[in-house]
């Protein structure tokens, strides 16, 4: 794992609310979390609780995988990895703690959109040092629904939400946010994106025939509190 310039990485963070780090894996990294994705699949998907999958519309094809880690010693030892650990640390004011790690699959012609949102609208987290790394596992282009971002809307602090009716993504923005400037992260397998939990994102449904995976996962510093409005307005959502 090839972690670059921390300091660099931090001021883009605070400033933007989402960088790019290019190449953070080598091919052989990609591929052995692609097998592991594979094999997770083929031998606990029928056993997991229904609260740790999504599947598309189609009823087969897997959306989203939630706590990895709790499955899976592979997933569980490769968030806690002390390099990434060090970069982390970095950008959440404190010692990082994983919250999760998750798929998220976009498979080809079914895979569904996600609706803008903020991550904290489901951390409910005070203060809001939380971040996800996104590790892309396939090439995201334009046309297979890759995330766009709203740079700096993580300085303006949590939008009000209301139930979006996603599977997956059961929070949106009360807020129209189309129309205004985004950055999209365009990346080759390998690539990863870090984002605040609280900076507005949002990605298409992916129509190409390309399959679109990325490797998600979440840390909070070790301070964070849960705040019980937050998460009040968030349990009691239908």
């Amino acid at each position: 794992m090839k972690i670059p310039e921390l300091q660099q990485i931090a001021a883009d963070f605070e400033r933007n609310g989402v960088v790019d780090v290019r190449g953070m894996l080598s091919d052989g990294e990609v591929r052995s979390l692609r097998d592991a994705l594979s094999d997770y699949v083929e031998r606990h998907l029928r056993s997991l609780p229904s609260e740790d999958f999504v599947l598309e519309a189609d009823g087969a094809s897997v959306r989203n995988l939630w706590r990895l880690e709790t499955h899976s010693d592979f997933f569980r030892s490769f968030s806690r990895q002390s390099d990434l650990i060090e970069l982390i640390r970095s950008l959440v004011r404190g010692d990082p703690l994983v919250m999760g790690v998750e798929s998220f699959n976009k498979p080809a012609r079914v895979g569904s959109a996600v609706p803008p949102h903020q991550d904290n609208a489901y951390f409910c987290l005070k203060p809001p040092d939380a971040l996800t790394l996104w590790i892309a596992l396939d090439e995201v282009t334009e046309e297979n629904g890759p995330v766009r971002y709203l740079p700096g809307s993580h300085r303006q602090g949590l939008r009000p939400h209301t139930p979006s009716g996603v599977a997956g993504n059961s929070m949106g923005l009360v807020d129209d946010v189309s129309g205004e400037e985004t950055y999209t992260g365009l990346l080759a397998p390998g690539d990863a994106l870090i984002h605040h939990c609280e900076i507005i994102h949002f990605s298409s449904p992916n129509t190409s025939g390309r399959n679109r995976c990325g490797l998600l996962i979440v840390y909070r510093g070790d301070h964070c509190v849960q705040d019980p409005a937050l998460r009040s307005a968030y349990v009691m959502a239908p």
